[in-house]
């Protein structure tokens, strides 16, 4: 008589493999493909997750530069082209229309910018770091930007001014990079040449420049959300708003 065990029969009138002492059996192979899923499925959450900035190291600032934090406190600048006037305190701005200086300088960690008709729309925006309202409007703006992101088709660029060592918030770069602030910004000379080349009576100061570099609209001072929206808007159309 043979000791072979004999196939089992199924309900289906088939036969049914047995296991044997080191053949894994089906509930095993169950067990190991639902590890694998879950093994799976946990690598996917992790790759979207890190994409998405949520976590791990955050995403790209809206205009995808971040201040460098370099050596640089007061820059070297060279203007060419005619200087725009002072704004006057109040009448229309003799500036709209005129096409802006061209400002050559370098950001904070000595990396060469320029200024001027760049064949896009502009917004140049003029701070001091001891200046309180910019102290009040740099974050304000960066909060603007963060939430929603750099305006399409308008090139945001700053120029840090009036850098003294004597008053408080300096140097400038160390004061834009404790705000985050994504703008490119350029550092200006001892003289303030860049923001005299712009006409600057006060800060923060904006000059929203159309696509041929002429001037559409300056302004000075805090703005609201509306009123910043207002300056890209103008940027975009070319058309500004009566000056207040």
């Amino acid at each position: 008589m043979s000791t072979t065990p004999s196939p089992k029969e199924t309900a289906l009138g088939g036969t049914a493999e047995t296991s044997g002492p080191n053949q894994p059996s089906s509930t095993t192979w169950i067990w190991i493909a639902l590890a694998a899923v879950i093994a799976v499925v946990g690598v996917l959450a992790f790759v979207f997750t890190r994409s998405d900035g949520s976590t791990g190291g955050g995403s790209a600032t809206p205009s995808g530069t971040v201040v460098p934090n370099g050596k640089v406190t007061i820059g070297s600048v060279t203007v060419s082209g005619t200087a725009l006037p002072n704004k006057s305190a109040a009448g229309a701005d003799s500036a709209v229309g005129q096409t802006i200086p061209t400002i050559e300088g370098e950001t904070f960690d000595g990396t060469k910018v320029t200024i001027g008709p760049a064949d896009e729309p502009t917004i140049i925006m003029v701070i001091a770091h001891w200046c309180p309202h910019c102290q009040r409007e740099v974050p304000f703006l960066q909060s603007w930007l963060s939430a929603n992101g750099a305006p399409e088709g308008v090139r945001l660029v700053a120029i840090a001014t009036a850098n003294d060592a004597a008053k408080p918030n300096f140097p400038a770069g160390d004061w834009l990079v404790r705000e985050k602030w994504s703008v490119p910004t350029m550092i200006d000379d001892k003289a303030s040449a860049g923001a005299a080349a712009l006409g600057v009576t006060g800060f923060p100061y904006f000059v929203v420049v159309d696509a041929q570099g002429k001037v559409i609209e300056r302004t000075s001072g805090e703005l609201s959300a509306a009123q910043w929206e207002s300056l890209i808007n103008a940027a975009k159309t070319g058309t500004g708003q009566p000056s207040a």
